[in-house]
């Protein structure tokens, strides 16, 4: 059976028909935000630190990838920094061992996530709910002991002195600015090709399989099938993101695949808007900006952390992306 299977669920033939003049599933107001989002982006570097900004670019793609499974599938995973730390350091390693390019190792990086998340989706996706979310749990607790000890990771010193390479050989992203605008261009294409993913008919199907399993499950999808692809796809994403912060600091350390990073996924989202497009991009600017801005107060950054998680739960149930298409929808 193909992934994108030929009987509509309801609703989906309509909204795909309606979407089908729309530059890669953007209707106005998406594509406005977008626009909106990559003026910002092209201005940003006159007041914002560039590489802070990197940082948060990294972290929106990262973002996007757990949206994907946990707003669009349906799936909590509490393991997605094992995708995050293991595309870091294998693209550290080939950038420092193997003498790979820019582009390679950031590939590396990549290809190992996705299939770290195919195997890891294959053991989980026989299970939903809290089951499913310890099962990750578990799994990436034992990735973490495996790069705590294995001896390619470093341990607790990391890799270190990643270089950052040429574009192609041509340009050079030594200089913070020309890797500021690859990275800039990077997170625009991937922001419109996570909306893609999810606007396009496979998009549905998981859509409908968040909404009622049991019900694509009767018109003829193999929902495992799908749960997996999703799940292999946000490992892909996670991977991708993880290896770009290497290339930029130089350093892939346990930091990268701790708990703290699943954790911190989870409330970007949270803050953003879960199953949101635009999400993912609101909640890492807040959340980054918190430890970025707060960092001299040490401890109390957890503190205000917790406060905001607090808030964002009694007051915002939909995040503040979701709120305000809520609001929006009201009022037309």
């Amino acid at each position: 059976m193909s992934i994108v299977h030929s009987t509509p669920i309801s609703g989906a033939a309509g909204e795909s028909g309606a979407q089908s003049g729309q530059l890669l599933g953007f209707t106005r107001s998406r594509a406005i935000f977008f626009l909106l989002f990559a003026a910002f982006v092209a201005i940003s570097p006159l007041f914002l630190y560039p590489i802070f900004l990197m940082k948060v670019y990294c972290f929106i793609i990262f973002a996007c990838a757990y949206n994907l499974l946990l707003g669009y599938t349906g799936l909590m995973s509490f393991g997605h920094a094992a995708f995050f730390g293991m595309g870091a350091y294998l693209c550290g390693y080939a950038a420092t061992q193997w003498g790979l390019p820019f582009e390679l190792s950031v590939l590396t990086g990549t290809i190992f996530a996705a299939f770290l998340g195919l195997f890891f989706g294959w053991v989980a996706i026989r299970r939903t709910g809290l089951y499913f979310a310890m099962i990750t749990l578990a799994l990436a607790q034992m990735v973490y002991f495996v790069a705590m000890q294995a001896p390619f990771t470093g341990g607790e010193n990391g890799i270190q002195s990643v270089p950052r390479g040429t574009l192609l050989g041509l340009v050079d992203l030594s200089s913070n600015m020309a890797l500021y605008w690859l990275m800039a261009v990077i997170v625009l294409a991937m922001l419109a090709f996570y909306n893609r993913i999810v606007h396009s008919p496979f998009g549905q199907v998981l859509r409908a399989i968040r909404n009622n399993p049991e019900r694509a499950k009767s018109l003829g999808y193999d929902i495992d099938r799908f749960k997996l692809a999703s799940f292999t796809i946000s490992a892909a994403m996670a991977g991708f993101a993880a290896s770009l912060k290497t290339v930029i600091f130089g350093i892939a350390t346990l930091t990268d695949v701790s708990t703290v990073v699943s954790t911190e996924v989870v409330l970007i989202n949270l803050v953003g808007g879960i199953g949101t497009i635009f999400g993912p991009v609101v909640g890492s600017y807040i959340i980054l900006s918190l430890e970025h801005f707060l960092a001299p107060y040490g401890p109390w950054v957890l503190l205000i952390q917790g406060i905001v998680f607090m808030l964002f739960v009694l007051l915002f149930r939909q995040g503040l992306v979701g709120e305000l298409q809520k609001k929006l929808r009201a009022h037309l």
